[in-house]
Order: C-alpha cells, then sequence, then structure tokens
C-alpha cells in the first residue's frame, strides 16, 4: 500500500485550516506533522523553502505549498461537494489581497511599524468595508457563491474568524447580520471540528499520524 502524502501543517493558521478542510472533504488521508512555526523542522524546510505552512508532499519530488493549490488538487481527486463549481477567483483573491494585508495590520500592528503609512491608516475600517460587502453579498443566498458551501466559503472563512476573535464584541455589535450567520455556521460545522483536534509538534522519528476522514465526506 502507498504511503500518504505528508502534510506539514500549524493547527491555528488560517491557510493550514483551509487546506485541511479541502483534504477532509475529499477524503484524502495525509500524515500530518504539526509544526511550531518559530522552531521549523529541517525537514519542513527541506521540502519547501518557503518554510510556511501548509506543505503537502506528494512523493518523489512532488510539493504543493500553497493552501489553494492543495484544496484543487484534493478536490479535483474528489469534489462530493461540488466545490469547485463555486470557486470565485475574484472574491478569493479579494480575501488573499487587500483584506489579509489589512487584517494582518489590524491583529499585529507591531509587526508593521517600519511601514510608511503605519498609524495613518485605519486597518480594521478597511476590513470593515469588504466585510460589509460580502455581508450583502450572503444576503442572497447564503453562502458565498449559492446556497450551499463551497470553495469560496472555505477558502474566506478562516481569515473571517481570525478577524472576528481578534475584538468579538466589536465584530458582534456590527450591523452584519448575515455575515456573522455565515461564520457560525462554518464554526459550528462537522467539518470544522473534524480538522481542528490538537496533535503534539511533530519530530523525526515520530509514528505516523493520520489525519483524515473515515468516510469520504461530511454533511452539515
Amino acid at each position: 500500500m502507498a504511503e500518504p502524502p505528508i502534510l506539514y501543517s500549524f493547527r491555528r493558521c488560517p491557510y493550514a485550516m483551509r487546506a485541511r478542510m479541502g483534504l477532509w472533504i475529499a477524503g484524502e488521508a495525509v500524515a500530518l506533522r504539526e509544526v511550531k512555526l518559530a522552531d521549523k523542522p529541517p525537514e519542513l524546510l527541506a521540502t519547501s523553502a518557503k518554510g510556511t505552512v501548509p506543505v503537502l508532499d506528494l512523493g518523489e519530488g512532488s510539493v504543493i505549498d500553497e493552501s489553494l493549490a492543495i484544496m484543487r488538487w484534493a478536490l479535483a481527486r474528489s469534489d462530493p461537494e461540488d466545490w469547485l463549481a463555486g470557486e470565485d477567483a475574484e472574491l478569493i483573491a479579494e480575501a488573499d489581497g487587500p483584506f489579509k494585508h489589512h487584517l494582518d495590520r489590524y491583529k499585529y500592528p507591531n509587526r508593521y511599524e517600519d511601514e510608511a503609512d503605519h498609524g495613518e491608516v485605519d486597518h480594521r475600517t478597511q476590513c470593515a468595508a469588504i466585510l460589509a460587502r460580502w455581508d450583502a453579498r450572503l444576503a442572497k443566498e447564503g453562502q458565498m457563491s449559492g446556497p450551499k458551501r463551497s470553495l469560496a466559503d472555505i477558502a474566506l472563512f478562516p481569515f473571517v474568524r481570525q478577524f472576528a476573535n481578534h475584538d468579538r464584541a466589536w465584530f458582534d455589535a456590527q450591523d452584519w447580520p448575515h455575515l456573522r450567520t455565515w461564520l457560525d455556521g462554518h464554526c459550528n460545522s462537522q467539518l470544522f471540528a473534524a480538522i481542528m483536534p490538537k496533535f503534539a509538534v511533530w519530530k523525526a522519528g515520530d509514528p505516523p499520524v493520520v489525519f483524515g476522514p473515515t468516510e469520504r465526506a461530511l454533511q452539515d
């Protein structure tokens, strides 16, 4: 029996979350290696010089080190909920570009003190403008690309969750009823619960940790 792919992951990383959700819904079992980002194992750096997670090592020199590419790879093999039909490149680019840019500076302002606009841009307000548009979009059918969750929802959800959790009282006070319902639905889903157990940090010589569903898909 062939060895499963190796997934280098970090439980709380939003990029790793969406990769794990894509792998899980596709029914792809992997050997999970939980890493500590402050002390990255040499095996991760040898696999991908970027040194970021997630990284999927398919063996024989084949490596995928972008979260969306990992999702697409898994869903191309099995897409039981038809997530790929709900991919919206423009929406995902907005999330990974402007929204993520302002989210990082809202949550970690001290990391960006050397930037020219430090202290001049209200990054929470910039994020809020994007979230208001997403709330209006969700008002139509409940999910980002229709009535059912899809790749677009899973790509955005971990970052909206990260924003909301930074100041949940402020987030809940905003007039975004559809966004809150959508966020809570994904946070409370069986799928999200399935990909969020805690694992010990991996080190060379540890027995493999098999990560994957016992069934092909979870229906929420």
